[in-house]
């Protein structure tokens, strides 16, 4: 459900909530923290379902700050959504106008939930220092995403330079599945270390940046970058080890190919994540993420320092050719296709039309009568029963010669 409060005020839409959760039972029990999303116009709708989709694994109050024009009167126009409109939330939509623009912590103040951690969302451009946001003062998590700015490098940048405890990119958010293939592989023997690292990715890509940054922090060893077409995000790691270089490369933004010594080529399932995962993982904590901190001021200084372009690195030995893990991924998914149409082709068990499986020597349902037994003619019946006969009377015969004579009963004398 939809409701329109054009020209209003906060008093006015703290009465609606009030009258929503009298008369149509939306309460705001249960809310675990208010989410402050901070966008403009064009983009809140995408913001909004963002929101929604978090809001499902964590319940809480949206209150998005749509910024409009700065010119013109001030006006509030507000819009309240629940219900199947709002995920497990209560959605509050609020376009500001004129002076307002540059005032939403005032506008949003009267509408958090009391007692309640806040959580400022950026899903466009941010402010260059959060430390002085207004809204971003009274957050207690700052979610920000670098890869949705003009310049991606020099937002991670002024992220760098003015980090504070609670903040927190989307951009670092989706290397969680790359972070967790490298550390598995790693932990497993032999226990190495590693002399060098290359990580291949687009120029316009924070996280390729990140991702160096986490290994050459982690791993204390040098980093190559290697840049490959833009928009292609991360392409590939390679981690080379004195018995054999760990590479994991991702083609396409679907499946990727691990490739470790004396084991064979694994492919795994690496899609590019989603704004509403991203967004779902970060409010699973409200504590700083001090892994994130120590990547931006220890590691990120150590990526940059060696750049070349893929088709350099290859030449090098320091990547392998990506049209190559490409072919052997295409060949592989091929072979796949053969053993799953073979599998295919083998009929599967029939079920009963009760749903259940039939029992081990027992005949389907549809399977045609078994044939009855036949019946032996009546011919040879009669002849058996005849030399029977004449067996056993043959036995008989026999028995009586043989058997010895009885002696006479004496007379009895009363």
């Amino acid at each position: 459900m939809i409701i329109d409060l054009p020209s209003t005020s906060t008093s006015a839409i703290n009465k609606a909530l009030i009258d929503l959760r009298d008369s149509g039972g939306a309460v705001a029990l249960g809310r675990v923290l208010t989410l402050v999303v901070i966008t403009d116009d064009a983009h809140a709708e995408d913001a909004i379902s963002a929101a929604n989709e978090a809001s499902r694994e964590h319940p809480c109050r949206v209150l998005v700050l749509a910024r409009g024009i700065k010119r013109g009167a001030a006006r509030l126009d507000a819009q309240i959504r629940v219900g199947g409109d709002a995920g497990a939330s209560e959605v509050i939509v609020l376009r500001a106008y004129g002076p307002l623009v540059e005032h939403g912590e005032t506008t949003i103040v009267s509408l958090l939930l009391p007692d309640a951690p806040i959580v400022a969302y950026w899903p466009g451009p941010a402010p260059d220092d959060l430390r002085t946001d207004p809204i971003g003062r009274i957050a207690q998590r700052r979610i920000t995403d670098s890869a949705e700015s003009r310049d991606p490098a020099k937002a991670l940048e002024a992220r760098r330079a003015t980090y504070r405890e609670g903040d927190t990119d989307l951009a670092w958010t989706r290397l969680t599945n790359w972070r967790a293939l490298l550390a598995a592989a790693l932990d497993q023997p032999p226990y190495e270390p590693v002399t060098s690292i290359t990580v291949a990715g687009a120029p316009d890509s924070p996280s390729t940046e990140l991702l160096a940054a986490w290994l050459a922090a982690k791993l204390k060893a040098p980093v190559v970058r290697a840049r490959t077409r833009r928009g292609t995000g991360v392409q590939s790691v390679r981690l080379e080890r004195p018995s054999g270089a760990v590479e994991l490369i991702r083609p396409d933004a679907t499946v990727a190919t691990l490739t470790q010594p004396g084991q064979p080529d694994r492919r795994l399932s690496l899609a590019r994540r989603q704004v509403k995962d991203c967004l779902t993982e970060e409010l699973r904590r409200l504590d700083p993420d001090e892994v994130y901190g120590e990547v931006l001021r220890e590691g990120l200084p150590q990526v940059g320092k060696k750049v070349m372009s893929a088709r350099d690195a290859e030449h090098a030995g320091k990547l392998s050719g990506s049209r190559g893990a490409a072919a052997r991924q295409a060949a592989a998914e091929a072979a796949s296709a053969v053993v799953s149409e073979q599998m295919k082709g083998t009929p599967p068990e029939r079920e009963r039309s009760d749903g259940s499986s039939p029992v081990a020597g027992e005949a389907p349902e549809d399977a045609a009568p078994a044939r009855p037994a036949r019946k032996r003619a009546p011919a040879k019946k009669a002849t058996a029963t005849k030399a029977a006969a004449t067996k056993t009377a043959a036995t008989k015969a026999t028995a009586k010669k043989t058997a010895p004579a009885r002696a006479p009963r004496k007379a009895v004398q009363r």
